[in-house]
């Protein structure tokens, strides 16, 4: 009875040991599998068409930019790169599409500014910061205060001494809660101590015709809607938002230069892919992005325009997209900003 139970128990062992390497040989073959199928994948990469999902309708900035960058790089890639806008929901129906495909490198998100700022104004459907890999940053475009050229004020400094003395009675023009004109507003009133009404509009055409009216006392501007108004002297810029002068307003100075330390607000765009991506792949359409805005007519149109192309690496992104996440929930929590 004994013997009986020791070569039971001995069996045993041994019907466990197989199992335990039979276990660990699959894993083993499964890991090598994995690795050589996600290397031949990347090498091979790409082998059909791209898709780059825009949040926002055609015709706009962020979607001409999109198709003027894709178009090179389809060049680059020796593939077609389609755009497609999936607009609504304040760009969180593009974000999914891309947050819920395949991590392989064939489904592009072309996000802005308002990606940095969702987080801390609604519910969000995903993690922003972990479930998408940031491929590049495509650019930056700056913000122009405007006034119209009626306006009594000729400078930044004259304009907010008005303010200052006339609390509450200057008004500024967005394109809606939480937008750059919106949160640039927010910040000169914190930053140059100063109190004026919010007044959003459903999107910036109607804010521009409203100021060019008189209807508002301020807008901030990007360069495609301010430039043409500057130009024709319908329109007075007063500072601009970025760190540097743009060379399509060179004698415009900057909030900075005009005593307003650290205020600098960038509407920007970049890519995106979904978390998990290969690195291999993510850095083949890093590649891409940056040889299409080194190229000399792709910046020679979006600086014509005072746009401000970028092109760099995924960790340098990522570090970027971070730190505005942060920037804007501060801001969103101190001043209570709602979304419309």
């Amino acid at each position: 009875m004994t013997n009986l139970f020791l070569y039971k128990r001995t069996l045993n062992r041994l019907i466990n040991e197989l199992r335990s390497r039979s276990f660990h040989l699959m894993l083993a073959a499964f890991l090598i599998v994995t690795c050589l199928t996600s290397h031949v994948s990347a090498q091979d990469f790409p082998n059909k068409p791209i898709r780059i999902f825009v949040p926002a309708p055609p015709g706009g900035g962020s979607d001409t930019n999109a198709r003027m960058v894709a178009s090179h790089m389809a060049k680059t890639l020796g593939q077609s790169v389609i755009v497609e806008n999936r607009p609504g929901a304040s760009g969180i129906i593009a974000d999914m599409a891309v947050v819920q495909a395949k991590p392989d490198g064939y489904t592009v998100l072309y996000e802005i500014f308002s990606f940095a700022v969702n987080p801390s104004m609604r519910a969000m459907p995903f993690d922003a910061a972990k479930d998408l890999q940031p491929v590049s940053q495509v650019l930056n475009m700056t913000n122009i205060l405007v006034v119209p050229s009626a306006a009594p004020y000729q400078t930044l400094q004259e304009f907010l001494a008005y303010a200052r003395s006339h609390p509450g009675e200057l008004t500024y023009a967005s394109y809606g809660n939480g937008g750059t004109a919106h949160l640039a507003g927010e910040m000169l009133a914190r930053d140059a101590d100063i109190k004026w009404l919010h007044v959003p509009y459903k999107g910036g055409a109607p804010a521009v015709a409203d100021l060019l009216a008189g209807q508002v006392s301020a807008y901030f501007a990007n360069p495609i809607s301010g430039l043409p108004h500057i130009q024709s002297g319908r329109l007075r810029a007063l500072a601009i938002t970025s760190q540097k002068r743009i060379d399509a307003l060179p004698n415009v100075p900057t909030f900075i230069e005009s005593g307003l330390r650290d205020f600098e607000v960038l509407e920007w765009n970049g890519m995106f892919v979904p978390a998990q991506t290969p690195a291999a792949i993510v850095n083949k359409l890093n590649q891409a992005i940056v040889q299409a805005l080194a190229s000399p007519e792709i910046r020679g149109k979006m600086t014509g325009v005072g746009i401000e192309p970028v092109g760099n690496t995924p960790n340098e992104f990522g570090a970027f997209v971070n730190a505005e996440l942060m920037r804007w929930a501060q801001l969103v929590k101190t001043n209570n900003i709602k979304p419309d």
